[in-house]
């Protein structure tokens, strides 16, 4: 899908324009323009990219292949970025997956290609049907509201995560499972995936915010130096959380050592007791003497019988037994 708004010079706002209407817009620096490719066939967008915009080759492609960290490239007339759309999925065993977003920025115009649906996209969009006047202010800030759109779904992931994580502390102590171990190195992947990404992101708003590229106006500068603010706050945060989960990863190890101590100490002290009473069975078991009584009833079937049976379920009873205690 690709659609369009353009608003014209007089203010008036155009929906899904033809490429030549795009060509047209494109040559009125007084209107702004925003084209969104979602999820479209490459053959076509390659085509709208390269005769109507006409990016660089090497660009297209890096916007067409969707693996790329966040970056910028400076085209001279345009910008070239990568910005990260963060989603969280408690159910998913990544639990944090994140989405690309390819942007081309010039002078009155922004195009911004999606391989996968980025929600806020779709919101920045919504606001400006909405409201033209937020495209009053240019393309540059346009790029901010997506900007700041993006890095907003950081903290509920941040605070989503950060809460799972104190579950796992109050679990550790109360019911340490192997389960909870894989739980704990989801988290430090998860975390691990978020510095990977807010790292590079960080750094494109920094340049941003400093004015090195000549289609970022002056007053946009302020702007991205916020949203950059916002990105080094997460990143601390973040970074407070992986020393966190290694925090919780040595407390489960060591709540799993004492209460392997504390099995073998039992285990230790049944064995203690019943040592005496295996020596004596064994001792007397032996036959060295001629029993004085009628031992019959002992040594017939029924006895035979009861003693086999008890053989096999005490066996079965002590692994129940030791599993409800969490000892195997």
């Amino acid at each position: 899908m690709i659609r369009s708004l353009y608003r014209t010079a007089e203010g008036a706002l155009v929906h899904d324009l033809t490429p030549a209407q795009i060509a047209a817009a494109l040559r009125d620096e007084s209107g702004l323009l925003w084209v969104d490719i979602v999820h479209e066939p490459a053959d076509s967008a390659e085509t709208l990219l390269l005769t109507t915009f006409n990016f660089h080759a090497l660009a297209v492609d890096d916007a067409l292949k969707q693996s790329h960290i966040p970056k910028i490239d400076d085209w001279g007339d345009y910008l070239y970025l990568v910005l990260h759309a963060v989603v969280f999925d408690d159910s998913d065993d990544d639990l944090v997956t994140t989405l690309e977003l390819d942007l081309f920025l010039g002078k009155n115009y922004l195009v911004t290609h999606q391989g996968q649906p980025v929600s806020a996209v779709d919101r920045v969009w919504s606001l400006v049907v909405r409201d033209e006047r937020h495209l009053q202010e240019g393309s540059g800030h346009l790029l901010y509201r997506l900007a700041d759109e993006l890095v907003a779904e950081y903290m509920p992931t941040v605070e989503a995560i950060d809460e799972a994580i104190d579950q796992i502390e109050d679990q550790v102590f109360s019911r340490p499972e192997t389960t909870l171990l894989e739980r704990i190195f989801i988290m430090k992947r998860a975390l691990l995936h978020l510095r990977r990404i807010m790292a590079p992101q960080r750094e494109v708003l920094n340049k941003l915010a400093r004015g090195d590229y000549a289609v970022v106006a002056a007053a946009d500068r302020m702007f991205f130096r916020d949203v950059y603010d916002h990105l080094v706050r997460l990143h601390d945060i973040t970074e407070s959380l992986r020393d966190l989960v290694g925090g919780v990863l040595d407390t489960y190890l060591s709540v799993v050592n004492n209460r392997m101590n504390d099995v073998m100490k039992t285990l230790t002290i049944i064995t203690t007791l019943f040592m005496p009473l295996s020596f004596l069975v064994g001792f007397f078991g032996m036959n060295f003497f001629q029993p004085v009584f009628d031992l019959g009833a002992w040594t017939g079937q029924a006895a035979f019988g009861l003693v086999m049976v008890m053989m096999l379920i005490l066996p079965a009873f002590m692994v129940v037994w030791m599993r409800r205690r969490l000892w195997m």
